[in-house]
């Protein structure tokens, strides 16, 4: 059923704040905004010229705020399964943050919930499909520029001490928040999309040295088996002493693409007529839009007034999850783990 005009309601800002300006950008009706902290709610009202009635800090107020009728939600990763069933119960359409849930029986919850509500529309937000320099490296796999894939990697590079410093009990401290799952999930993801495939065998090794206040492996290194024989890497760093960044390599046969999520460029390296790679690269320029909530805004709200599909579904958002925990999990036992993507 299309939807003639969309009023958002918004869950958490701090993630949350992005997709706002997105929502507003799009010109929808800002129907209410949530977060537990008083004085983000405040910047935010002033900011965007928010009436305070128009605030909340209990996200059931906006559950059961009958003229919303779409809700951008980005809490914490927990809190997912709960919010996500609690909104489609009242008849939302939903756009969730990344990842979709931390366990296998949140994220089959959720699943489960989708699919008792076909009348609401639901989006993972995996922002990275969004990120200009991303969005080109597709654009030149789909069309054939580089071949056939043989070998992709990327990382996730992210030092969370300075998270840690402000407030030492951050909910990305919380045991059951494994950093592959909370902030991995980007690089797995976007391979997973590049590739257009999923990882059908994974092995993974992980160490922790950087954050005490965590009791998961700080980094993770993956290797991972995707069909049509092509190999793929993922390396986790969630306590690296580097800016974050998510630097990708994508291997074909006919040419190899550098970039990230940061830089204003990518190198591209096409192969000669004679089939020999270029001595010098290419450099493209790219526009920087690490988290383009905007463009993402616009994907989901257009799905809504045209009543189309979306990309990004909850079971592309399982998916990736499951990919994630077959690499915690392989990362413990020291086995090959076969990813289950059975929802």
């Amino acid at each position: 059923m299309k939807l003639e005009k969309i009023v958002v309601g918004v869950i958490g800002l701090g993630m949350g704040s992005g997709h706002l300006k997105g929502a507003i950008a799009y010109g929808a009706e800002i129907g209410m905004i949530c977060d537990l902290n008083p004085e983000k709610l405040k910047k935010a009202c002033e900011e965007h010229n928010i009436p305070e009635e128009k605030t909340t800090t209990n996200y059931l107020d906006i559950v059961n705020n009958k003229e919303i009728n779409t809700v951008i939600l980005a809490t914490p990763d927990q809190q997912h399964r709960e919010q996500v069933e609690a909104l489609l119960n009242a008849g939302k359409h939903v756009m969730c943050e990344k990842p979709l849930a931390l366990t296998r029986e949140d994220i089959e919850a959720i699943v489960k919930a989708v699919e008792a509500h076909p009348e609401c529309k639901f989006m993972i937000g995996q922002i990275c499909r969004f990120t200009p320099a991303f969005v080109q490296a597709k654009k030149y796999i789909e069309d054939g520029k580089i071949g056939e894939l043989y070998y992709v990697e990327s990382e996730y590079a992210h030092d969370y001490q300075h998270m840690f410093e402000v407030n030492p009990t951050n909910w990305r401290s919380d045991p059951v928040r494994n950093g592959v799952v909370g902030g991995g999930c980007h690089a797995v993801d976007l391979l997973r999309w590049l590739v257009n495939e999923d990882p059908y065998e994974v092995y993974a090794y992980g160490t922790h040295k950087l954050l005490p206040e965590v009791t998961y492996d700080d980094a993770n290194l993956a290797i991972m088996k995707f069909p049509g024989n092509v190999m793929g890497k993922v390396f986790v760093s969630t306590g690296c002493k580097r800016d974050y960044t998510m630097r990708t390599c994508v291997y074909g046969t006919k040419g190899t693409l550098i970039f990230d999520n940061r830089s204003d460029s990518m190198k591209v390296h096409f192969a000669d007529e004679q089939g020999h790679g270029a001595e010098e690269a290419q450099t493209v320029p790219v526009e920087i839009n690490n988290h383009n909530a905007t463009a993402e805004f616009k994907v989901f709200a257009d799905a809504l007034v045209n009543d189309t599909e979306i990309e990004t579904t909850v079971y592309e958002g399982a998916k990736t999850v499951a990919a994630c925990l077959a690499i915690v999990e392989s990362s413990k036992s020291g086995k090959v783990v076969n990813p289950d993507y059975n929802f």
